[in-house]
């Protein structure tokens, strides 16, 4: 068999390779959503999480219709070209609005995180759509696509993956968002100083941090070509995978040393939060930076988060439900600045010009998205619309501005369960034909600690009492008050989770179910809890309709 030589164009092959790699890397960073929702969602109370993630899927699902619809078209006007929306080009060229469009929703989506608990949702979303037609499209145009800021310095502006375009612009808006909107109820006292207002799952916020890491390889990675003018571009791709990665173990390892120093203690989000904003720090410019300056961008990306963190609080009075500006704000600007001063050798001709041009972009970026967002935010708030009433906040959104609510099976009455079985009975309340409790019926109520609930259930069925009404409360007593951190912030927790067990007995005699719920909840520490015996007036069967002891 004579074999068949392929032919095939070179260039041809070169442009499907790089098209099917923009693919792979647009779903890579389109997943990062997936990381937001969690991340966000865990930093947020109980109450207001499936508010979260519903703005997290109307910023997609709005924003890239809107950017294709509109935002690409004013890009395109601002580099100079025309108003040429997405849709009047050819298919092939909707690889790159599909590519552009998972940037754009990045910047978007970390607004939502900033204004966490109080922002209407029809506010949000307005922003979102102006942020999609405008705002993002504003910065692109004089940066990635127009090149304004050469034009300007003489020297290009350096923003390889968006640090400052997407990430700095990002945490900018949502400071000036959440400034516009003001802080949440009780996040702040008259006097000006801050209460801790813990969000309500760290494992959401770790896992989403995680997620949003992995996808970031595309973000950063994602973002050189595999091929150029025909060359393999392998040196880009591994400097750029190499620098992404220290950079955000850097961020880290700095953002935990640094809590640790202010408190005592390595805060889990902080070292969470740290890893993104090493991350940030390096997204402008990990194509060009020396392998030591990954360490060097990510070390002070991390360790500026707590502090700029504690600024924003302490200073400015503004509540940052998800410290968007110093994971992504602050530590995308640092990033950009560092550029001239950690490149690889013979990357950077002058110094002073390139710190310059990075300059220069940083502050028209900044004035722009500060302006427009406050601009936006404020006509919200000046007819009624920026934020939820009191009411509806204290509430929680999930219920007042979508009627569900996350956790159902915490709304009602609690039931604890300990995966036990009461043992030794059939379940049968045995009478003994005497008259104890001197004929009257009793309840014992009793306070006990959640992990004593399997013993107690055991010793009230071996009393011959197996029926008891269980519930999930929290109160204070003689126990400690425990210390708690949220972002390294310490708070108290003086109300501690309990058990109460309500027994009501007429043919058992009460001193048995006290002695015998005694028997099971004692630890021998404080906090084991209290047990209060009550008469009871009268009782009805709802079945019989029996009363009086018979009920019992």
């Amino acid at each position: 068999m004579e074999p068949t030589v392929l032919q095939a164009d070179t260039e041809m092959m070169i442009e499907a390779i790089n098209s099917t790699w923009i693919l792979v890397v647009t779903f890579l960073i389109f997943f990062m959503h997936a990381g937001f929702a969690m991340l966000e969602a865990g930093q947020v109370r109980s109450k207001n999480v499936a508010n979260q993630l519903t703005k997290n899927l109307l910023t997609w699902s709005v924003g890239v219709t809107v950017f294709f619809l509109i935002g690409v078209g004013v890009e395109s006007a601002v580099a100079g070209a025309g108003f040429e929306p997405a849709f009047v080009g050819d298919a092939g060229s909707w690889i790159d609005w599909l590519y552009g469009a998972v940037f754009a929703m990045t910047a978007a989506t970390i607004v939502s995180g900033a204004v966490a608990g109080r922002a209407k949702l029809r506010a949000y979303v307005g922003y979102t759509f102006l942020l999609a037609a405008v705002i993002y499209p504003v910065v692109t145009g004089i940066t990635w696509a127009g090149g304004y800021i050469e034009t300007i310095t003489g020297t290009p502006f350096a923003d390889f993956a968006g640090g400052m375009i997407v990430h700095g612009m990002g945490g900018l808006a949502g400071l000036t968002a959440a400034w516009m909107l003001g802080p949440r109820i009780g996040r702040f006292n008259d006097d000006g100083s801050a209460n801790v207002i813990p969000g309500h799952s760290l494992t959401f916020a770790v896992l989403g941090t995680l997620i949003l890491a992995f996808g970031w390889y595309g973000f950063n990675v994602g973002t050189s070509a595999i091929f150029g003018d025909g060359v393999f571009l392998g040196d880009q791709l591994g400097r750029v995978a190499a620098t992404t990665t220290i950079s955000m173990a850097c961020g880290a390892m700095a953002a935990g040393l640094v809590a640790w120093s202010m408190t005592g203690k390595v805060d889990t989000l902080y070292v969470a939060n740290g890893l993104l904003a090493g991350l940030v720090g390096i997204t402008a410019i990990p194509d060009t930076t020396a392998w030591w300056g990954a360490f060097v961008v990510g070390g002070i990306a991390g360790a500026q988060l707590p502090l700029v963190f504690k600024a924003v609080e302490d200073y400015l009075k503004i509540d940052d439900v998800c410290a968007v500006f110093p994971v992504h704000g602050s530590a995308g600007i640092l990033g950009t600045l560092l550029f001239p001063f950690v490149a690889a050798p013979g990357v950077v001709d002058n110094v002073a010009n390139a710190f310059v041009a990075q300059v220069t972009g940083v502050v028209l970026i900044s004035a722009w998205t500060i302006a427009a967002t406050a601009v936006i935010w404020g006509a919200f708030k000046a007819v009624g619309q920026a934020r939820v009433t009191p009411e509806h906040e204290r509430d929680g959104l999930d219920v007042s501005e979508h009627g569900v609510d996350t956790y159902p099976e915490f709304g009602g009455p609690d039931v604890a369960t300990d995966g036990g079985t009461a043992t030794g009975t059939d379940n049968v309340i045995r009478t003994d034909g005497g008259n104890p409790n001197d004929g009257e019926i009793k309840m014992i109520t009793a306070i006990i600690r959640p992990d004593r609930l399997g013993d107690v259930k055991k010793a009230l069925a071996e009393s011959g009492a197996p029926s008891l009404t269980v519930t999930n409360v929290s109160g204070r007593g003689s126990q400690p008050a425990k210390k708690g951190q949220w972002r390294g912030e310490e708070y108290t927790v003086d109300l501690h989770q309990k058990v109460k067990i309500e027994c009501v007995v007429a043919d058992v005699p009460a001193e048995d179910v006290v002695d015998a719920i005694r028997e099971g909840a004692n630890t021998g520490e404080p906090g084991d809890g209290k047990i209060f015996v009550l008469p009871v007036e009268s009782a009805m069967q709802v079945r019989t309709g029996d009363t009086g002891t018979d009920a019992v």
